[in-house]
């Protein structure tokens, strides 16, 4: 299978993820946001948004700390994942999760929420 073909299959599981999933790469630069992140930041520009920097999105503190753990994924390949916040109202946790190449060398980052409810629809579903 070639790389193109692959990445079909990656872009995919990132599309079907129920999350938002906001892509950057080591500039900042919102480089995908897959579709619930496209409805969730609707009001701030959706999918316009791509193309443009994370960190005209954020306060200075946030700003300060997004670099923060861009500087740290950046120190060790060991460094791939850090929680962020936990949103009470929404209950949802946020992560900064690295991405890397093949060789483990970082090529940016993305922000990944998850929920924490408990599942209400019924096993294997199929209505």
């Amino acid at each position: 299978m070639n790389n193109k073909d692959l990445s079909q299959y990656f872009r995919s599981v990132i599309d079907q993820d129920r999350c938002a999933v906001v892509i950057c790469n080591l500039d900042h630069e919102i480089i995908y946001m897959n579709p619930a992140a496209a409805a969730r930041y609707a009001n701030r520009g959706g999918a316009a948004l791509v193309g443009q920097s994370l960190l005209d999105c954020h306060n200075a503190q946030s700003v300060a700390m997004i670099e923060k753990v861009a500087a740290w994924f950046a120190e060790s390949r060991e460094h791939n994942i850090i929680y962020t916040y936990h949103n009470e109202k929404e209950n949802k946790d946020v992560y900064m999760v690295a991405l890397r190449d093949a060789d483990g060398t970082l090529i940016g980052y993305y922000e990944k929420h998850e929920y924490r409810d408990l599942e209400t629809g019924a096993l294997y579903d199929f209505g």
